[in-house]
């Protein structure tokens, strides 16, 4: 069939480039091939012609240059008109010179314009079609210049089936610009191939267009299969560059270096990315003010820089340039597009603030504090209220004292000079200050022949004032021996007039006397002592006795001090021991220390000497002392004295041998710490008796409950007997094993005494195993025991007899002390016992299991073992048939017994 063999489509003619069609004739040449520009008879001035590959003919060329002026040639080889030309002639033509400078090498290609007049006619359908050897159905490249002014409609290109020379054909198209939006772009002659464009087309909306053609045949026979037919449209420069903001802001800091980025500007096109129409050239055309230029920018990225170091805010604060982007990497004929870029220059502290008078003379008047005296100006030609423009003023000489401060007014950024220590005429009647002054922000020249601070010099007169008197200094002192008679003078406060330095004419009083030692005489202000002074009197801090004093002048006007009398010590006061009781506890102690103080200074104080101070020898033998340091000693007792309370008096004497005697209470007691024991008086006899601590009392308490619980075991053991059995609990074979380790022979008696029945029973492996052995339920043999007394075991032989165990209560009940022999023992347990284990050495599914059954070891008929029987809580009526449950916890108790 025709489908299957290889074929394709034919092109009749190229697609128009900006309204013009662009046919390449290959015409013999020596250099490069001749190029025929199809074009209508108008050129509008800056128009794209066509196209020449310039490549193909020079590669190395790096000159270009058109013989017309009309047209211009671009490095990619695209054609533009200069100026706007009409075609009178059909024909026009002229020559791109390509050279290489560096060889001197030169090429020449022919460019040829015609004007097309005439519309390719329909192509009939039987005419005859050139045969090829191999023939192709495959897209043929197709293109279109957007924006073309036709006319329409144009002629793009024919498609044409090989199947033609055997069928008749008839072809179609689809797709986008056909039956899709936008709908009827373009169409296709049915008959001829023929491929045609309605209208214009903006390649910013529509890049290509994706069709798809049919050739079918007049009964709806498909030869071909559908051909993906691939439309380009070629990009007009049609679009301006523009700029992202209408207004560009940037700021720069004065003194900046040559070079610094002030910003940097953009613009986007709409055009064909990667072409000529889309490479935009940076320029700045314009600059307000005009002079000095200090700005340039990069054609290429559009980062503006600066040109020169001179910027000074202080002369212009403010550049506006007037920015221009083309597109066509800047060429003449290309698209262009203006805008503003404001260059605010930013301020930085390049001038010192300095003050408007270099000296400056106040005055103030003396004891005035906290008054403003002076306020300096000062110019700086930095930005206002900005920290390269405030000030920081500074005292650098004359304020050695603490008198004067300086603040910045935070609104006229002057200095203000206070006074904040009061100044004394008399002392000084003028202060020179020096004050200085920078920026909060730190200067950003260096420093050179000028200094970067500027100073002034402030004098300050101080105005004398008619002041009262002065108490000076305000704390004065006086020495007193403490043993002073009554009635002796001393210096005392002073008080002095600022202006003449004299004391006369002032009177004092004395406001404050603690304790009224003394008198003040009002016109000298010497102190008299009215009574005996003691410096170990409460009111006495480091020997010094304070009073108070006013002075006075003869206009009322005052001022205080203060008098401290220094009480010189005299040797008074005898040590003593401050402690006087003491406790001293045998087992854990044999001695106490004892510390004396003496209220005199430590001249007359220690080290003392400690002695017992006793009229009998009773105090030497049972009591000695043993000296630690200069102020304490050890009392230890002797020849080991009785619990009790002593008194030990002792005598301590100081460096000058005087002394005192103190009467200790020292107690013996048996304690483990002082707390522990205290004495109490005999009311009737006076002596003192010892109380018991509260480890004692702790101790007989817990002995008393002690007694009260097994008392109450006792009865509660003995009540049972009289009160209803009680049903075994289900968790009995829970209790724990009790093992007795006595075998020996023991007393197996019952005694009821007061009512309280007593048992003393022999535990013995054999009594303990006998008694549970013979407790299991085997073949309908039973043994009950009673809780209340001894029981002994009858045996029997018979299946179904009911064994019972004797109940002891009250009275004397002899016990059958008789023993069965090993036969007969051997005979009862065995057999019931090895079925038990038997059954607990199995698991539940009847399986043996890992534990093994020792032998039972008899221990002969004369044992003193007891029945075990007696510790139930089962009464006659009660069976043992608790036993049959006990499953694995009876093993340990089996185990037990064979192991005895």
């Amino acid at each position: 069939m025709a489908a299957a063999r290889p074929s394709g489509f034919r092109s009749g003619a190229l697609c128009p480039q900006l309204l013009v069609t662009l046919a390449i004739l290959i015409i013999a040449s020596e250099a490069c091939k001749n190029v025929t520009l199809h074009v209508p008879s108008k050129l509008d001035a800056k128009k794209l012609v066509g196209r020449v590959n310039l490549k193909e003919c020079f590669k190395s060329a790096n000159l270009i240059h058109s013989s017309d002026p009309d047209f211009h040639i671009l490095e990619d080889g695209s054609v533009y008109t200069t100026n706007t030309i009409l075609l009178s002639l059909e024909k026009r033509s002229f020559t791109i010179l390509l050279s290489n400078t560096e060889n001197q090498e030169e090429k020449k290609i022919f460019v040829f314009l015609e004007h097309q007049t005439k519309v390719l006619k329909k192509r009939h359908t039987k005419e005859k079609v050139l045969r090829r050897a191999k023939r192709r159905w495959a897209p043929i490249p197709c293109s279109m210049l957007e924006n073309s002014l036709g006319p329409f409609p144009l002629f793009l290109q024919q498609v044409q089936s090989d199947t033609a020379q055997n069928y008749t054909i008839y072809y179609s198209i689809r797709g986008p610009g056909v039956d899709q939006e936008p709908r009827n772009l373009f169409y296709v002659e049915r008959d001829t191939g023929n491929l045609y464009c309605t209208r214009p087309v903006d390649r910013e909306q529509y890049e290509s267009f994706q069709l798809i053609a049919f050739a079918t045949t007049p009964d709806g026979y498909t030869p071909e299969l559908p051909l993906p037919l691939l439309i380009k449209i070629e990009d007009e420069n049609d679009n301006y560059p523009i700029f992202t903001e209408e207004t560009y802001t940037f700021t720069i800091l004065e003194n900046s270096r040559v070079g610094s980025t002030v910003g940097q500007v953009c613009a986007t096109d709409k055009d064909e990315p990667d072409t000529m129409h889309t490479r935009l050239k940076y320029s700045i055309i314009g600059q307000v003010p005009p002079s000095p230029t200090l700005f340039s920018m990069h054609p290429s990225t559009g980062v503006i820089t600066t040109t020169s170091s001179q910027l000074d805010r202080e002369l212009i604060d403010k550049y506006q340039l007037k920015i221009k982007v083309q597109d066509m990497d800047g060429q003449y004929f290309g698209l262009q597009t203006t805008s503003t870029c404001i260059i605010n220059i930013g301020d930085v502290n390049d001038h010192l603030p300095t003050f408007t008078r270099i000296s400056y003379v106040t005055s103030v008047k003396e004891n005035t504090v906290d008054v403003e005296i002076l306020r300096v100006t000062v110019e700086d030609k930095d930005l206002v209220n900005t920290a390269n423009w405030r000030a920081n003023y500074t005292i650098l000489k004359g304020n050695e004292n603490g008198n004067f401060k300086i603040v910045t007014d935070p609104k006229t950024n002057e200095g203000i000079l206070c006074v904040v220590k009061p100044l004394n005429y008399e002392e000084k009647q003028q202060v020179i200050v020096q004050i200085g002054v920078v920026n909060e922000a730190p200067f950003s020249r260096e420093a050179s022949s000028r200094s970067a601070m500027s100073t002034a010099t402030v004098t300050v007169n101080v105005e004398d004032e008619d002041e009262g008197p002065e108490c000076n200094p305000p704390i004065q002192t006086v020495r007193i021996k403490e043993n002073a008679a009554v009635g002796i003078t001393s210096n005392g406060y002073k008080a002095y007039d600022p202006e003449t330095r004299s004391s006369s004419g002032i009177r004092y009083k004395k406001l404050t006397d603690p304790t009224g030692w003394v008198t003040v005489d009002e016109n000298t202000g010497s102190i008299k002592v009215f009574r005996s002074l003691d410096r170990e009197a409460e009111t006495i801090r480091n020997g010094i006795y304070n009073i108070t004093i006013l002075a006075s002048d003869q206009k009322g006007r005052t001022c205080t001090g203060t008098l401290g009398i220094i009480l010189q010590d005299v040797n008074d006061n005898g040590p003593f021991i401050p402690k006087r009781q003491v406790t001293i506890c045998k087992p854990t102690m044999s001695s106490a220390e004892i510390v004396a103080v003496d209220p005199d200074e430590p001249i007359n104080g220690p080290p003392f000497d400690f002695s017992l101070e006793s009229s009998t020898s009773e105090v030497q033998r049972m009591w000695r002392l043993e000296k630690m340091n200069d102020t304490a000693t050890r009392l230890s007792y002797q020849n080991d004295p009785a619990f009790g309370k002593y008194v030990v008096p002792i005598t301590v004497r100081d460096r000058f041998g005087l002394s005192s005697v103190s009467s200790l209470d020292v107690t013996l007691c048996d304690c483990i710490t002082e707390n522990d024991c205290t004495f109490r008086a005999d009311p009737w006899t006076g002596g003192g008796g010892i109380q018991l601590g509260k480890w004692a009392i702790l101790a007989i308490l817990l002995g008393i409950a002690l007694l009260f619980c097994i008392l109450f075991t006792l009865v509660c053991g003995a009540s049972q007997t009289s009160k209803s059995p009680k049903v075994i609990p289900d968790d009995l074979a829970q209790q724990n094993l009790i093992v007795s380790n006595t075998e020996a022979p023991g007393d197996d008696k019952v005694y009821s005494v007061n009512g309280f029945t007593t048992q003393t029973v022999g535990a013995s492996a054999q009594g303990i195993c006998g008694t549970v052995g013979s407790g299991v339920n085997s073949g309908g043999q039973t043994i009950e025991m009673v809780k209340g007394g001894h029981q002994t075991l009858e045996s029997s032989q018979r299946a179904g007899h009911h064994h019972t165990l004797d109940s002891c209560r009250g009275g004397r009940v002899e016990v059958d002390n008789s023993r069965y022999t090993y036969s007969e023992w051997h005979s009862f347990t065995q057999p019931r016992l090895g079925e038990k284990l038997h059954r607990c050495n199995q698991n539940e599914d009847q399986m043996p299991s890992q534990d093994y059954v020792l032998a039972y070891n008899y221990e002969g008929r004369g044992s003193p073992a007891g029945s075990v029987g007696c510790c139930s809580e089962k009464q006659e009526e009660d069976g043992l048939d608790f036993l049959n449950n006990l499953e694995p916890k009876f093993i340990t108790l089996a185990e037990a017994c064979t192991k005895r």
